[in-house]
């Protein structure tokens, strides 16, 4: 039995309890249904740097997420469903919309349409492996996640186990994805198809607030390359593998924001083995075509820093500090790339809005990459929040590319400056007890806001001169959950 045969069985099982007659556990959640209903208004100017046409979004969109949950026992199964009607290909899912909008220009069956309809998570759940409250292992469509965000965030098909008590978190599974389950796209990214991720995590707090861990993540991609002459197009891969992180991380409660501790801090590092077998590319008769093929190895690393200071119940400062390897040759890389699965948003700011740790607007991954940044926020009960976030942007090798990022401009070979950036996060939150205690792990918002996310780029000399002086990237979100 396939696992797609395996996620159709799941979903049966899912109806049948969501079915069932009124659910008997004590701790079942005060709802079993509802809406969350979003409202976006996003500005874009421009993400070429004015080097070709296009680039520019300026539109509104409304999503709506139908979700409905049951439970029986030990048992419990979850669906979402999503909705968009759009003006213009506006970005309201902050954790989907990555790929697609990197993919955007990979022809008719990666383009995405102003409205689509989608399945974002279909899942069921056993919490009876232990007798431990904060243990489940879940299959289906769900929600991975890591709290830094630069390891796991997205939906995918996966089976996962979670441990989570006051003294140990771990997490161990295998995932896969299949389909985008959109309406508008018919094909899956290069670099998700045929591949497959095991997965796994452990930390321990051997103090209140103090928590010591490891990661480790391997991709398989059995993927086909083009052979030698074949055209190469915007969906044919470049790269196929096997690629093992490993990582080790200490946290002071960095990701915590109702921690108490006067510092916050985070310190992880993180080492990339593998192999890989890569084309070459050349263009002949005005067709891009496979001119090579080769095997190298990989042998990269990268570390994450962060450090806040809480002067008080209101205000907070602090830095952090971000480097992913780059360069090599053909038969050795140094270049460090991430998982595929991550988002890069995280409460870094120590509020509760997630924002993305490489810019609002840049966005970038960290690979051939260095990043400077310094922020402060501001809270106000729990009514308001606000974040002010500088970051600086150089890559490491001057002759090789960056990884995937908000900007889609040619860099110049030999310089490294690839600019800074300013964002700015404002928050004000209603009805913080409208959503369920037992539904907030599958949302990253309280019950209803309204927001405004917005970042400004200046493009450095790696540009060149002719780029754009600035490129921002905006958006007002209103969130409401019923």
């Amino acid at each position: 039995m396939t696992l797609k045969h395996w996620i159709g069985t799941g979903l049966g099982l899912g109806i049948s309890l969501l079915a069932s007659t009124p659910l008997q556990a004590a701790n079942a959640p005060d709802k079993n249904f509802g809406l969350d209903l979003k409202f976006t208004g996003q500005s874009e100017d421009d993400r070429d740097l004015g080097t070709r046409d296009g680039g520019d979004v300026n539109g509104f969109g409304i999503d709506l997420r139908p979700w409905i949950f049951g439970q029986r026992g030990q048992w419990s199964a979850f669906a979402m469903g999503q909705a968009v009607a759009a003006t213009d290909i506006v970005e309201t899912d902050t954790i989907e919309s990555g790929d697609i909008e990197a993919d955007s220009d990979q022809g008719d069956s990666r383009e995405p349409d102003k409205s689509y309809l989608a399945m974002r998570e279909f899942w069921v759940d056993y919490a009876g492996l232990t007798p431990y409250p904060g243990e489940h292992l879940r299959f289906g469509r769900q929600r991975l996640r890591s709290q830094e965000g630069t390891w796991w965030d997205t939906n995918i098909e996966a089976l996962n186990w979670t441990f989570d008590t006051t003294l140990l978190r771990a997490n161990l599974g295998a995932a896969e994805r299949f389909s985008d389950y959109r309406t508008d796209l018919d094909e899956l990214s290069p670099r998700d198809k045929d591949r497959q991720h095991l997965f796994g995590s452990v930390g321990t707090q051997w103090s209140p607030g103090h928590w010591v861990g490891m990661k480790l993540h391997h991709s398989h991609d059995s993927g086909s390359l083009p052979r030698v002459g074949e055209q190469v197009d915007e969906l044919s891969k470049t790269y196929t593998g096997d690629l093992t992180w490993l990582g080790l991380e200490a946290d002071g409660d960095f990701f915590n924001t109702r921690s108490r501790q006067p510092l916050n801090y985070w310190a992880q590092l993180t080492w990339l083995t593998g192999q890989t077998d890569a084309i070459s590319q050349g263009v002949v008769d005005d067709r891009r075509v496979a001119t090579g093929r080769h095997d190298g190895d990989v042998d990269a690393w990268a570390v994450d820093l962060g450090l806040r200071w809480n002067i008080d119940d209101q205000w907070k400062v602090g830095g952090a500090y971000a480097r992913g390897s780059g360069g090599g040759d053909e038969d050795k890389s140094k270049q460090f790339v991430q998982t595929g699965l991550e988002s890069n948003r995280s409460s870094f700011t120590g509020v509760e809005s997630r924002l993305h740790r490489f810019g609002e607007a840049f966005r970038g991954e960290l690979s051939n990459l260095q990043v400077a940044t310094a922020f402060g926020s501001w809270k106000l009960r729990e009514d308001y929040d606000a974040s002010l976030v500088y970051h600086r942007f150089w890559r490491l090798d001057g002759d090789q590319d960056v990884g995937a990022s908000g900007i889609n401009a040619p860099l110049q070979d030999g310089d490294k400056d690839l600019g800074q950036e300013v964002d700015l996060v404002v928050t004000k939150y209603f009805k913080q007890g409208l959503l369920p205690a037992s539904m907030s792990q599958h949302f990253d918002d309280s019950s209803a806001l309204v927001r405004f996310r917005g970042g400004v780029f200046k493009p450095g000399d790696a540009y060149g001169s002719q780029a754009d002086s600035l490129m921002h990237r905006a958006f007002v979100d209103l969130i409401w959950r019923f």
